[in-house]
């Protein structure tokens, strides 16, 4: 029995081995951008890819074969993203919140698909997320979430925060989190927009969840 189990937890750890993105096999997906492979990149190019994998997500998904083509700035641009998603001052159920609100606004399919299943994982209501998928306001918030929602929906909607919600968030989650909040909404809305120039397929054949609405913020 425990050469069975041993047996199972190694062909596990061999496939999520061969999984794992490499040079050899970058597993890169696009539309308008053609997935490149590591052997036709430039040289900043390849140094973006190896600090991509090197990095805290150890991947190249979602638009980072679109922001290959300018890898200057993408290498900057993933430092910044990984800065906002792995070390924010927020609670990862209100980052992940934070998120999907902005992928919502853009109506960012691939990017709602994959941080709807994070939010989830992390804990948030799926009332919640079913309303923000339909632009709706949740009926129930924790007063965490509730502040962080108001802060950045309203941002979203006027493109200013009134003194009382700068201060709500303030208090709650310090400046460093009024800035987090700020820069998880700015990076993902750069990919939300990258996502969306490219028309980034749905992973395995899935259907677009988000309805095209005019008012995606309520």
């Amino acid at each position: 029995m425990r050469l069975q189990l041993l047996a199972a937890c190694l062909l596990a750890l061999g496939i999520a081995s061969a999984q794992k993105p490499t040079t050899k096999n970058l597993g890169l997906v696009g539309d308008r951008f053609k997935p490149l492979t590591y052997e036709e990149m430039t040289s900043a190019q390849k140094t973006m890819v190896d600090h991509l994998l090197a990095g805290e997500r150890a991947g190249v998904g979602g638009p980072f074969n679109v922001l290959l083509r300018s890898p200057e700035a993408g290498d900057l641009g993933q430092q910044f993203g990984a800065a906002m998603r792995f070390h924010s001052a927020l609670p990862k159920n209100v980052l992940e919140t934070v998120i999907i609100i902005t992928a919502r606004f853009w109506s960012a399919q691939f990017e709602w698909s994959a941080h709807k299943r994070a939010a989830l994982q992390a804990g948030v209501d799926p009332a919640i997320v079913d309303a923000i998928a339909n632009g709706k306001r949740p009926a129930s918030m924790a007063p965490d979430m509730q502040t962080a929602y108001n802060f950045i929906t309203e941002l979203l909607k006027t493109r200013q925060v009134s003194d009382a919600t700068f201060q709500a968030a303030k208090d709650k989650f310090g400046e460093k989190g009024v800035v987090d909040i700020i820069g998880l909404s700015g990076w993902y809305g750069i990919v939300s927009m990258a996502l969306n120039v490219d028309r980034y397929p749905l992973a395995n054949g899935a259907q677009p969840e988000l309805k095209l609405l005019a008012n995606p913020i309520p």
